[in-house]
Formats: C-alpha cells, structure tokens, sequence
C-alpha cells in the first residue's frame, strides 16, 4: 500500500477551450464585403473593444472600409486628454456633460499611426468621467464620429429581441448538427416577426418590439364561434383595438401580388 502522505494521481479533467468574442471575424466579413462589391455602396463597419486588433484595421482600410473600434484605455491614451479631464468649477448641471476630442496615435503594434476619438462624459452625482477611445478612419467631426459608433446599440436591441422573445439560447440538444437546425428555425421565425413589424403594422403601432407583437398578436386570448359556412375569431380588444386590427389585415392583404 501507498504511504498515507502520498496522493492518488490526478484524473485529467476535460478542459474546454476557451473562445475570444472576435475569433473567426474574417470568415465572416468577408462574404459580405464580396457580396457588396461592386454595388457603388460606402461599407462601414463598427466594432467593440474585442475588435481592436491591427488586423481589425489593416483589412478595412485595404478593402476601402469605414470603421469605428472601441479601443482599449491605456495611460498613453489619458495623456492626451488630460485637459477635459480636470473637474469643472461650480455644480455640475443635471443633463450630462460629454465633451469629444480627436488625435493622432499609434500603439506599439500597429504599423503606422491612426486617428482617435475620445469621449468623456461627466455626470451629476459622480467623482470621475467615464471615459471611452475610438479608433477610426472616418473623417467626420468627433462628435459625428460617437454617435455613428453609438448607433452600435440598435444591433444590441435586435440581438436581445431574439435572445428573449425568440428564444435563440434555448439550444438544449446534445448534438452540434440539431442544434445547429434549431437556431436556423429560431431566425427563420425571428425574420417572419421582422417581417410583419416592418410591413404589416400601421403608423399607430410603429414601434413595437416583437415581444410586443407576441403578446399584442399572438399570446391573446380570444374566442372562436363556428358556424355551417365560416369560422369567426374574435380576439380581446384589450391590447389591439378593432380598428387597428382592421389596419393590420389589410396592409397583409396589400402584400399579395396582384392577378396577372
């Protein structure tokens, strides 16, 4: 028998490896740049820190990109804008204070030098700024420059839409390929919501997310008389009046193609 001090060996346990958000962004981009080409379209692309490579920026500018990259802060970033970051005299006002400034930089890994934007916001109530850097070839004034990189929240917004309504995580099969079918009928069933917000709804209703068409639309409850010659369906008017509903049909019916 062993000694009592000597310890069993080891099972090698099953390490998953480990994924960074941005992995694979070449494969992905590419057939989109390829798709566009030719089309006399001005491609932008906007990414988050993750994205804040040299490759990230090499491949944009040689493909004639505009882009916007969250970039990293760094101490050599802060000394460029140690002038906005001092407090300012008397009570702060209530509505944020953003101030934006531009410079030229260039990180150690990068083969020339690019274009920063910084944005520093002070808000009521709160000792420091919050600070953010963007790496971009655009042109435009800094300001323009945020708010083209904040835009970045609408594909937030529609990817949170079909996390939640649609239920894209719920991939609960043991197996890569089923999975794989499940999510495709999760964005076919995402697009068809898409669908019918952006062609079946009235101006009444112009900004509904899906999870309120699904419980405007869908999850309702209602009462179905049949007779000899027609089903009647009739849906509570408690989220969808009448009126409106009459709306939304005959915008539907206005997608047909007419007889030829």
């Amino acid at each position: 028998m062993p000694p009592p001090s000597a310890q069993p060996p080891s099972t090698p346990r099953c390490q998953t490896p480990l994924y960074h958000s941005a992995d694979g962004w070449r494969d992905l981009l590419e057939p989109i740049v390829e798709r566009y080409r030719g089309t006399g379209k001005k491609l932008c692309y906007r990414g988050d820190a993750a994205f804040a490579s040299p490759d990230n920026y090499d491949y944009p500018e040689e493909k004639g990109i505009l882009y916007a990259i969250r970039l990293k802060a760094n101490a050599k970033l802060y000394e460029h804008i140690e002038h906005l970051l001092t407090r300012l005299v008397g009570r702060p006002p209530k509505k944020p204070k953003v101030f934006c400034h531009d410079f030229t930089y260039r990180a150690g890994s990068w083969g020339k030098p690019r274009r920063v934007v910084a944005k520093v916001e002070r808000r009521s109530g709160e000792l420091f700024a919050r600070v953010g850097f963007i790496v971009t070839n655009l042109s435009k004034k800094a300001e323009n420059v945020v708010s083209f990189y904040n835009q970045r929240g609408n594909c937030g917004r529609y990817i949170k839409e079909g996390k939640n309504p649609m239920s894209w995580t719920r991939l609960s099969c043991s197996r890569f390929i089923p999975n794989r079918v499940r999510l495709a009928l999760f964005v076919l069933a995402y697009n068809l919501a898409d669908f019918f917000r952006r062609f079946a709804l009235p101006k009444e209703a112009p900004s509904w997310s899906l999870q309120s068409i699904q419980l405007k639309m869908i999850k309702i409850g209602a009462k179905v008389i049949s007779h000899a010659r027609r089903t009647i369906f009739r849906p509570a008017e408690v989220a969808v009046s009448e009126a409106l509903f009459t709306k939304m049909l005959a915008r539907i019916h206005g997608l047909r193609h007419a007889p030829g």
